[in-house]
């Protein structure tokens, strides 16, 4: 194997792909990043055994074909200790992958590709695809909301429900929930879901950097696959029964408040710095057209904010852990937000003003 290719061409794949490499391994070789060179195509494969990613780069000049296997984070890390416009040698010779770039000359241990675990690839039931901005807008409005290390390790992930007409994800970690919904071509008769890992979820959303440009889905029986113009993408699927978020959905909440995202914002941030520290909670007291914020903690501090909101109701005064509630005003676009309540020991429903794609549930906390 023989080929050279510039640093800058190298750098953006090589990093994404040794993202999914874990530091720490069982296996030696699952620490490594796969090359394999064949016509003027490189491609460099990276994985956990859980998700894989393949990064394709395109060689401009004719190259050696051969396949090899280097560790992922020493390749990345001289790549970028090379400066911009460096030209990169890069050869095996005798089990060993030879790098040379001006006056720079390194020597990588290397394992054989036959080592490396490769995904299988088997062909998905359910194919579709779909601007790769509207797939990164549902992962970056409900991703805040998985649960991280639970030990109910289906909500460790996100559902993707695939409908006809419409895509959904939703997450939940037990005392929030987020979920949203965008348009897509999809000839999808039958509700399907599926639940995919929390690191499969991140990584994904960051390769999805263009736009305008589709990324094609295609979901297996235990594999969900991404692929986009240099990336391919696969991630085995969490094998477990999500709840059925539509029951959290809150019904017949009566109090409707319409007030500003981001004096909302602002006046939680500030209330939250006297909050407990470990519950984060905060209490809310709304009456006509004012809402009431305050905050205290062990050490008797206290903080109190109000902000004017469109509501007239009865008044009603209830808590949140209000990090919760930043975490849902931070994703959401419009300059207005609706908020609706029922009663103190009720969920509260949050969303964008003048849309539904988006709904967020937050369980009340007892102060």
């Amino acid at each position: 194997m023989h080929f050279t290719i510039q640093r800058e061409a190298l750098l953006k794949p090589l990093q994404l792909v040794a993202g999914v490499v874990e530091r720490r391994q069982t296996l030696p070789v699952l620490s490594n990043v796969l090359l394999v060179v064949q016509g003027q195509q490189l491609a460099l494969t990276g994985t956990d055994l859980e998700v894989e990613l393949v990064g394709r780069v395109a060689l401009e000049e004719a190259a050696e074909p051969g396949e090899i296997t280097v560790p992922a984070r020493k390749l990345m890390d001289i790549c970028k200790s090379l400066p911009g416009d460096a030209l990169i040698d890069i050869r095996v010779d005798e089990q060993k992958l030879i790098i040379k770039a001006g006056r720079s000359r390194f020597t990588l241990s290397t394992l054989p590709a036959n080592d490396f675990p490769s995904v299988e690839d088997s062909q998905g039931s359910l194919n579709f695809s779909l601007p790769q901005s509207k797939l990164r807008r549902l992962i970056e409005r409900t991703s805040f909301a998985m649960a991280q290390q639970d030990v109910r390790y289906y909500l460790n992930g996100m559902l993707l429900e695939v409908n006809a007409g419409y895509l959904r994800a939703v997450a939940t970690d037990g005392h929030r929930l987020a979920m949203c919904s965008q348009p897509a071509v999809i000839d999808q008769v039958d509700r399907h879901q599926v639940i995919v890992p929390r690191k499969g979820i991140l990584e994904l959303a960051r390769l999805l950097t263009e736009q305008d440009a589709e990324v094609a889905i295609s979901l297996g029986q235990h594999h969900i696959r991404a692929t986009t113009g240099e990336f391919t993408f696969t991630s085995k699927l969490v094998d477990g029964k999500f709840p059925d978020y539509e029951r959290v959905l809150p019904r017949g909440g009566d109090k409707l408040v319409l007030g500003d995202r981001q004096l909302l914002r602002e006046a939680f941030s500030r209330t939250a710095i006297l909050s407990n520290e470990k519950y984060r909670g905060i209490r809310l007291q709304l009456e006509s057209g004012l809402l009431k914020i305050q905050a205290n903690n062990p050490e008797q501090e206290e903080a109190e904010e109000e902000v004017a909101v469109d509501y007239n109701g009865a008044e009603l005064e209830i808590g949140f852990n209000v990090s919760y509630l930043l975490d849902v005003l931070s994703v959401m676009g419009t300059e207005q937000v609706r908020l609706i309540l029922a009663d103190a020991n009720s969920s509260a429903l949050l969303q964008e003003s003048d849309n539904d794609d988006s709904a967020y549930v937050v369980m009340p906390m007892r102060l």
